[in-house]
């Protein structure tokens, strides 16, 4: 990237001093914890890597007061358990694998209202609308 694009590049510490838009921690868990949280400048965190939080509802809570919009990763990772679904599903349809995940832009909107209409962090909030969802689909299944 630093080649190719001229992109500045930085030790892996320093990521955490940096003034960016969206911190997104993509390969390695757990790289939001005490001391990077009260180093973070950015706004958003959403990154594909599992268990971004060291403590999901600690720093979950944290990142809330200190105003920053967290991601969590099952929810924004889903694209690809989505493609899994059509897979097994069998009559794979890339078209509407790719309109099936782009409503996790929508999902996620929607985390961070619910989330801020109930004064939660987004982990609390996501669980509690991926329960719902299990919830809603096993009493559909139950009426078979």
């Amino acid at each position: 990237m630093v080649q190719k694009y001229g992109a500045k590049g930085v030790e892996k510490e320093e990521i955490y001093d940096l003034d960016v838009d969206i911190y997104a921690p993509c390969a390695l868990g757990a790289t939001i914890n005490d001391q990077t949280l009260a180093k973070l400048k950015c706004d958003i965190i959403a990154g594909a890597a599992n268990n971004q939080l060291e403590d999901e509802q600690r720093h979950a809570d944290l990142c809330r007061e200190k105003g920053l919009l967290y991601a969590p990763d099952f929810l924004i990772n889903s694209g690809g358990i989505i493609n899994v679904y059509y897979e097994i599903a069998g009559n794979y349809n890339r078209a509407q694998v790719y309109k099936h995940a782009e409503r996790i832009y929508d999902y996620t909107w929607n985390l961070w209202q619910k989330a801020e209409t109930e004064q939660i962090n987004t982990h609390q909030a996501a669980l509690k609308m991926a329960l719902n969802r299990i919830a809603a689909a096993a009493h559909l299944k139950s009426w078979r």
